[in-house]
Order: C-alpha cells, then sequence, then structure tokens
C-alpha cells in the first residue's frame, strides 16, 4: 500500500509505499479524520501522528467520507455531493464509491501529520516549499499573518513577481471582502433605497386601497340609484295596469231643473 503523507507546515508530501501488512495494523479498521500513530511505520516516523484524510481502492475508487463501509458501494449522487460533479441542470447519477473505513484492500491511502516527531523525514520536513499564491479574503489574510481588526492588510497580500518585456512585474489580487469607506457609504446606500422602496410601496398600497373604497362605494350609489328607478318605474306600471284592469261606473244621471211658475204679465185696468 502507498502512502500519501503531507505536511502542511512546510507544504510538501511525500509517498511511501510499505509492503508489509504489519506494519498498517494500527490503520485498518479506522475511519476517515481519525487519529493515528506513526510508530509502527518505521523509526523515522516514530513521535509522528496522523490524520486519514482519505484514500484509493486498487480500481481507483475514492473513499467517501460518511459512507460507514470498508467495501464499495453505490449510491445516487445529486448536486452538492462530494466526489461528484454535475454536468448538467438537475441531473441524478448513481456512482461507485469505497466507504471511509480503512482496510487492507486500499491501493494509496492519504495522511496528514498533525504532530511531528523528533527526527526529520527527508522530503517531508527538512524543506519548505512556498506558496505561490496566497489568500485573497481579509480574514484569511489576517488569520495568515495574525494581524488584529485594525492592522492594514492591504500591506501584507502576497503577490507574485515575473518579467514581462524585460521588465519585473508584481501582481497582486484584490482583496475581497474587504470593508472599506465606499463600502460602508454603497451599503448606507442600500439600506436607505430600501427603506424609501418600502415607504413608497406602503403609501401606494394605501392610495389603492383608497381607490378601491371610492370605486365600490360609488358602483353601490350607482346601483342603489339604479334598483330606485326601477323600483319607481315598476310602481307605475303597475298602478297604470290596475287603473286599466278596474270596471268603469255609469255615468250619473243629470238632475232635472226644478219647474217654476211664469208669472203672468199685470193686467191692465
Amino acid at each position: 500500500m502507498k502512502l500519501n503523507i503531507a505536511y502542511p507546515a512546510t507544504g510538501l508530501q511525500k509517498t511511501v509505499e510499505i509492503d508489509d501488512d504489519k506494519k498498517l495494523l494500527p490503520f485498518f479498521d479506522k475511519r476517515m479524520g481519525a487519529e493515528v500513530s506513526g510508530d509502527t511505520l518505521g523509526d523515522e516516523f516514530k513521535g509522528y501522528v496522523f490524520k486519514v484524510s482519505g484514500g484509493n481502492d486498487k480500481q481507483g475508487f475514492p473513499m467517501m467520507q460518511g459512507v460507514l463501509s470498508n467495501q464499495r458501494v453505490r449510491l445516487l449522487f445529486h448536486k452538492g455531493m462530494k466526489c461528484y460533479r454535475q454536468r448538467r441542470t438537475g441531473e441524478f447519477k448513481r456512482k461507485s464509491v469505497r466507504g471511509c473505513v480503512v482496510g487492507p484492500d486500499l491501493a494509496v491511502l492519504d495522511l496528514v501529520v498533525l504532530k511531528k516527531g523528533a527526527e526529520e523525514v527527508p522530503g517531508l520536513t527538512d524543506g519548505n516549499k512556498p506558496r505561490r499564491l496566497g489568500p485573497k479574503r481579509a480574514s484569511g489574510i489576517r488569520k495568515l499573518f495574525n494581524l488584529q481588526k485594525d492592522d492594514d492588510v492591504t500591506k501584507f497580500v502576497i503577490g507574485r513577481e515575473f518579467e514581462r518585456k524585460g521588465k519585473q512585474v508584481t501582481r497582486r489580487p484584490r482583496i475581497q471582502r474587504l470593508i472599506t469607506s465606499t463600502r460602508l457609504q454603497h451599503k448606507r446606500r442600500v439600506e436607505s433605497l430600501k427603506k424609501k422602496h418600502f415607504a413608497a410601496g406602503k403609501e401606494a398600497a394605501k392610495n389603492y386601497a383608497q381607490m378601491c373604497e371610492d370605486f365600490h362605494k360609488q358602483q353601490k350609489e350607482a346601483r342603489a340609484s339604479e334598483l330606485a328607478k326601477k323600483k319607481k318605474e315598476l310602481a307605475k306600471k303597475k298602478a297604470a295596469k290596475e287603473a286599466a284592469a278596474a270596471p268603469k261606473a255609469a255615468p250619473a244621471p243629470k238632475a232635472a231643473a226644478p219647474k217654476t211658475a211664469a208669472k203672468s204679465a199685470p193686467k191692465k185696468k
């Protein structure tokens, strides 16, 4: 079995091939993330403490954290899962992965040095490989150089130097998530716009509600007026119908004028 041993302090990595399974017995049945002593690997690794970070079996299938098995299993993968990269939107795919329990069927086992022993390991702890690129995020730069919140992180950005057209050029990355006066001003402006939009939306909703209320009131009044008009017309029609249906009464006889005696003219004597 091959052991890929990485030492983050120096940035170096070394591959060691071990054929004796007795030396690997402390690693068997350990899960990914477990800490194992390296005393059984040889005198040069006495005092070293390793962490199991992964591995591959003899067919090249990678170990997957969370699969509590020492053999290969087939799982249905989707976007966001480890050991899988989505090629199409919404794609699901069933793949084979190796469980996270270390066993003798592994071809490569990845280890990370957590604690350094007394002796130096050639090619792993005796050298130093500088980082070509440094962190871009402001919090990452502070963490790397142990800076305080008030320190200027722009002075600690790791750049790279190269030659272009006979001139020495230095390139530094743009710092991400850096809190500046411009950023604070932009944040205040965004908050102000949010408040204005909220107030404008509230006022528009109020005006719309008032408009709806006035419209319903007008509709109600128009409906009431129309109903009153219809009732009046129906009443007129009903009265006319009743008048037409009633029998006509015979006209009353005219009263005879009283006869008066005609006055005779006085006789002449």
